[in-house]
């Protein structure tokens, strides 16, 4: 015999791209063979990937898959619905027919009434009327206009019903006719059972359409680094998850494993390719803040006084997730219970928070801009390999730029872009350019000189690096020189890029001068020259 039973989602493991997820059954069963199901299960599960465990009395025998597929609404329901529908349609339309004859009833009334008027009028002035007949006559007109009038209204609140009724069996033949309840997956578990009691089934499945990203928070202060590190979770996978053991895994799953093996590597000779091939005709083959207002003093006041309770008080704490370590993967667990909506609302959980120490320096390339970079390179010295993701920069308390960090293992060093620092200004002037023309067997010169001057304003010493460049030839035709370069760069390379790297002190100023010829030979335009 089957028996239902509630089996609630106890449990989920995110993966990057796919979910596990378990739900907890408990029942009690005879003594016996007994099939228990449990569901529904989304329709999307890998079914291979579910299996069965538990406690108490019993042994599984076997886990079968069952679809359970819901019944569409019968014809008569809707074809009782769609009558009902039918026969109000044509009451409103009768009402809309009533209606336009009492307003014609009431134009007609209303003009006779103006026209007499004049006409009773002139027969008081001349005596050929009384005022009974007038009186008669006003009375029995204001008794037909009042009966038309609320004859009208009385159509009005008919119209209202019945256009309410109408909207409210449309709404019923969408429920009938356009939706019915999804099909769903079972999972049929055999239990051989060798003593009645208690039975705790667990059972356990994949499913696609779910996973996890890392984010995180980069908070520089002083001079070091406090991260923190987020699991963003989303799941389109069919059921939600409630309140429940949330596990983060950086396990990278895939349908097969194989070990990569390496097919031999010819060399052949390059063959001419193919003459064109020819097609026959059409049909052939194809081929800053205010001052407080007086009203404000109390609230301030009432401030102050909290400030002054929390003196010395300590930081509140972020709870982080405990770690467990595999052999090629983490798994992370938030510490406490996370609920994750089927819609694709995403779920934050607080992966954990640490600190690394920082050294930092600023960048600028004139040539570019003279916007100038904060960096800080940074060793990993936690035990946790952090995944590719965002991260939000912050000074202090105040959020200034968004980068993005590669996956980074402990030990590993990395270089993090903190955002511009204002306080380190840099000037870039063109201070000489000259240029000769060509003329009848003689080379064309090209000179330029360059002066940058860097500030320091940050109220302390800081490192400064400095990148700028010279041009590069490619043709025996074009020659490079350099004519002034001070102070001697730390480092230049092949490619024309020069690096300055010194310590400017607070209030301080350091110039750069930086000059090249450019000489081209009889019969050659330069191209790819800049100022």
């Amino acid at each position: 015999m089957e028996n239902s039973i509630d089996a609630p989602i106890v449990a989920v493991t995110v993966y990057p791209a796919q979910a596990r997820v378990t739900r907890q059954a408990r029942t009690t069963l005879e003594a016996g063979d007994r099939v228990v199901e449990i569901g529904p299960l989304p329709m999307g599960l890998d079914g291979d990937s579910i299996r069965v465990s538990g406690r108490g009395p019993a042994t599984v025998l076997g886990v079968d898959l069952a679809l359970r597929r819901q019944a569409a609404p019968s014809d008569e329901a809707v074809g009782a619905v769609r009558e009902e529908r039918r026969r109000l349609a044509e009451e409103s339309s009768e009402i809309d027919d009533t209606e336009t004859v009492l307003r014609q009833r009431l134009t007609f009334l209303t003009s006779l009434g103006e026209r007499a008027t004049g006409a009773y009028a002139r027969a008081l002035a001349t005596g050929a009327t009384g005022t009974d007949s007038v009186s008669a006559f006003t009375t029995t007109m204001g008794a037909e206009l009042t009966e038309v009038l609320a004859a009208i209204r009385g159509l009005q609140r008919r119209r209202t019903e019945v256009t309410e009724r109408i909207a409210a069996l449309d709404r019923r033949l969408g429920d009938l006719s356009g939706k019915r309840q999804p099909d769903a997956r079972y999972a049929v578990v055999s239990l051989a059972v060798s003593a009645a009691g208690a039975v705790e089934l667990d059972l356990s499945y994949q499913v696609p359409g779910a996973g996890w990203r890392s984010t995180y928070d980069v908070r520089l202060v002083g001079e070091a680094l406090q991260v923190t590190w987020f699991g963003l979770v989303e799941q389109r996978t069919g059921e939600d998850w409630p309140e429940c053991e949330l596990a983060l895994s950086t396990a990278r799953t895939s349908g097969v494993a194989a070990i990569p093996e390496l097919q031999p590597w010819y060399l052949d000779p390059l063959l001419p390719p193919p003459p064109p091939r020819t097609f026959a005709a059409y049909g052939g083959p194809p081929g800053a803040m205010p001052p407080p207002s007086p009203g404000m003093a109390a609230p301030m006041a009432a401030a102050a006084m909290m400030d002054d309770a929390f003196e010395g008080a300590a930081p509140v704490q972020l709870a982080q997730a405990r770690v467990e370590e595999g052999a090629v993967a983490a798994t992370y667990r938030p510490a406490r219970p996370v609920a994750v909506p089927a819609d694709g609302t995403t779920a934050r959980a607080t992966i954990a928070v640490f600190d690394l120490a920082a050294r930092l320096d600023h960048v600028t390339a004139p040539a570019r801009s003279t916007d100038v970079h904060l960096r800080a390179v940074v060793a990993n010295s936690s035990t946790h390999t952090l995944p590719a993701g965002q991260a939000s920069v912050f000074h202090e308390a105040d959020f200034v730029s968004r980068t993005d960090l590669t996956t980074w293992a402990p030990g590993e060093e990395l270089e993090l872009a903190l955002g511009l620092d204002d306080r380190v200004r840099v000037e870039r002037e063109l201070t000489r350019r000259t240029a000769t023309k060509a003329t009848l067997g003689s080379a064309r010169r090209r000179e330029v000189e360059y002066r940058t001057t860097i500030g320091n304003y940050t109220g302390r010493p800081v490192r400064i690096t400095v990148l700028d460049q010279m041009p590069v030839s490619r043709h025996d035709g074009i020659q490079v020189r350099e004519t002034v370069l001070e102070p001697a760069p730390a480092e230049r390379t092949d490619l024309g890029v020069l690096t300055w790297r010194f310590t400017l002190p607070e209030g301080q100023q350091h110039v750069l001068r930086l000059g090249y010829r450019v000489e081209t030979a009889k019969g050659i335009e330069l191209s790819g020259w800049r100022e």
